[in-house]
């Protein structure tokens, strides 16, 4: 039977897609980074941090960079090319895959989140779907990426952007839902 709007919605069939492994897996991790990363401040101790997220099973280049008050869910599902950053306060909700490419900033308290919730599901059961960052894309601060998105390379989601579509490569967006605003163009002046 279809029911739509104004229908009771029963969650007593809901189940949560992790293990026990998994759950205790993560609760293992989410002490190991509270005690052991997050004393050092901002871009302290990073190839500390790195080490760290690696021994969880974090594929992170070597001038990756992911500040001590980020929280990462699941390290095993993340990817870092060289030169990119995880700024202060980013909750990386990677139930699914995060791929960060070269050159990549994650801004302050950016929320990168790869599950959702089947809405046509009575009981709401979990979706999953992976995040694709780009080379050279700069996630402002407080923005929102959603989950299956891919953030093409050299884009821009500004300062609290709510992105639910994919972006473009070379574009700024901007808004909630975000929404084109222009074309980057790159300055090829060198410094003198």
């Amino acid at each position: 039977m279809c029911r739509g709007v104004g229908m009771k919605q029963d969650l007593v069939e809901f189940k949560t897609p992790y293990s026990k492994a998994n759950k205790i897996k993560r609760m293992v991790w989410n002490a190991v980074w509270l005690l052991l990363a997050r004393p050092f401040p901002r871009s302290t101790a990073m190839s500390w941090k790195r080490f760290l997220l690696r021994l969880f099973g974090a594929k992170i280049a070597s001038t990756a960079n992911v500040y001590a008050s980020a929280k990462v869910f699941a390290p095993w599902n993340l990817v870092m090319d060289d030169y990119s950053c995880i700024a202060d306060g980013v909750q990386c909700y990677n139930a699914a895959p995060v791929t960060i490419g070269r050159n990549s900033t994650v801004s302050q308290r950016t929320f990168l989140c790869t599950a959702g919730h089947d809405i046509t599901d009575i009981h709401n059961h979990q979706t999953e779907s992976p995040i694709v960052i780009g080379e050279m894309v700069w996630i402002c601060a407080e923005a929102y990426i959603g989950q299956g998105l891919t953030i093409g390379d050299g884009a821009v989601c500004a300062a609290r952007a709510v992105v639910v579509k994919d972006v473009d490569p070379w574009t700024v967006v901007g808004g909630n839902p975000a929404k084109f605003i222009k074309k980057r163009l790159m300055d090829d002046k060198c410094d003198e």
